[in-house]
């Protein structure tokens, strides 16, 4: 099963690791420390430039997108996700 997380983007949901709303953790130091760390490493993938909402992190890189959390939840809990 696939989650689409914006774009022309779809990550396989077994390889989601978190899905976080980027308004309520980047306040956070250690998150907006491990943000740019990995920014610094080519592991950001932006998803769209629209005003971020979320970001979703897999073992490989982290996503930003302009889809929220919210729905991206339920996308990934969606029975079969593709048709979302």
């Amino acid at each position: 099963m696939y989650v689409h997380v914006g774009g022309d983007v779809t990550i396989p949901a077994d390889k989601i690791i978190g899905i976080f709303d980027i308004e309520k953790t980047s306040v956070n130091k250690e998150v907006n420390s491990y943000l740019k760390k990995l920014e610094k490493q080519g592991k950001i993938y932006y998803v769209s430039y629209d005003m971020p909402k979320s970001f979703v992190v897999t073992e490989r890189y982290v996503y930003i997108t302009n889809v929220s959390v919210f729905t991206l939840k339920r996308r990934a809990a969606a029975p079969d996700s593709r048709l979302l």
